[in-house]
């Protein structure tokens, strides 16, 4: 599909930005650990689906493998993470996740009026809606490894029913699921966005529209670490 001028089809082609036009916004240990969360949870919910819906339980067979695949992927899916803590700039993306400030309240209010002007929803490197995520797709899983421990050593802690636990785990499943479909659509509507994360550079533009409080400060450092680097 050839590209116009403001499109902002999903299958638009995005090229990468020329070097005087771009700018970083994730460094290669940011990208890996994203992707390696990303196969670990998809493997997570695939093996699930495969124990948890007949058809696909006869279709796959092997319970026993696949169960064993589900709860190492699990018990795996924060190692990306821990790892990713060595990097400073993945600390720094931390920090900015974790607060959240008065136009991070204004984007919001901008999201549910449908407003979509830069003016109306400011952002930094992350916006109101991304942080949210970030901290709810966190919790949850810690609460999915905390169940499924609870179910694969029974007796762990005795005054929790293996039962609740399996409600639980359950139950937060396919909330997961559907918060990650709704986190993929996201990503597909936005080209440049995945662009971002694949090369780790956006467009100014990009980056004045969606995120323009990062631009104005933390992007200068960045974009003079690019002049730097060509």
């Amino acid at each position: 599909m050839r590209s116009t001028a403001g499109s902002t089809t999903p299958t638009e082609a995005v090229k990468r930005p020329e070097r005087g036009e771009r700018i970083r916004r994730f460094s290669p240990a940011e990208r890996m650990v994203h992707r390696a969360t990303g196969w670990l949870m998809l493997i997570c919910l695939v093996t699930a689906a495969c124990l948890y819906l007949g058809p696909l339980a006869q279709l796959v067979g092997r319970r026993p493998l696949v169960a064993t695949v589900h709860e190492w992927s699990g018990i795996c899916l924060p190692l990306p993470f821990l790892l990713g803590l060595f990097s400073r700039d993945f600390r720094a993306d931390l920090r900015r996740l974790n607060r959240f400030a008065v136009y991070d309240r204004q984007w919001l209010r901008a999201a549910r009026r449908r407003l979509t002007s830069p003016q109306a929803r400011p952002a930094g490197k992350f916006n109101a809606g991304q942080k949210i995520y970030a901290g709810w797709i966190a919790g949850a899983v810690l609460v999915m490894m905390f169940t499924g421990l609870l179910m694969w050593f029974m007796g762990l802690l005795p005054f929790i029913s293996r039962t609740s636990a399996i409600f639980i785990h359950d139950c937060l499943a396919w909330a997961i699921t559907i918060v990650l479909i709704g986190h993929m659509r996201k990503a597909y509507q936005d080209a440049e966005a995945r662009l971002g994360m694949r090369t780790g550079y956006v467009s100014r533009s990009w980056a004045q529209r969606h995120h323009s409080r990062w631009l104005r400060h933390d992007g200068a450092e960045t974009a003079a670490d690019e002049t730097d680097s060509g």
